[in-house]
């Protein structure tokens, strides 16, 4: 059964519709998404060192990385390196990810957080808490005993990042 190109149906403009739509998937798919539409790629770490400081691997692209253990979010986004306390300023409930979303949300009353910690919406107050960080060589040091909280500390919370 031959289709008309004339009817009513549209199925012309359809078929033209699916056709581009077809190209822009294939051309996406060849390049790739540029890496801040992407979604990070979350994974499971453990710091070394003592307790009060530890040390994690230079994460090596855009990524969230979470050491339940410590209770930290060590995140590389967009050539920055943070680390987060997994708790929401707001009332310490835990943060998740939000791949899709590409944020930070809390899990009690679902604060928003961009990827480098700032608060955009929800009943928090306030940034997420960033802890004191340092490169050393292919190292992230972590001091977990020196935090900025962005409302007391906004000069020492702004400074706590490593570019790499």
């Amino acid at each position: 059964m031959q289709e008309s190109n004339n009817n009513c149906s549209g199925g012309s403009n359809r078929r033209e519709f699916l056709r581009a739509g077809g190209c822009l998937v294939t051309a996406v798919a060849a390049l790739g998404l540029p890496s801040s539409l992407a979604a990070l790629p979350v994974a499971e770490t453990k710091g070394a060192g003592p307790a009060n400081e530890k040390r994690f691997p230079l994460p090596a692209s855009d990524s969230v990385n979470i050491d339940r253990q410590t209770q930290v979010i060590l995140i590389r986004f967009q050539n920055s390196v943070y680390a987060f306390a997994l708790a929401c300023p707001h009332e310490h409930a835990a943060v998740k990810w939000l791949a899709k979303d590409k944020r930070f949300q809390c899990s009690k009353h679902d604060s928003q957080y961009q990827p480098n910690g700032t608060y955009t919406a929800g009943r928090a107050t306030r940034n997420l808490d960033r802890f004191a960080i340092r490169k050393e060589d292919a190292s992230i040091v972590i001091d977990l005993h020196r935090w900025f909280e962005s409302d007391k500390d906004p000069a020492g919370w702004a400074s706590a990042v490593v570019q790499v």
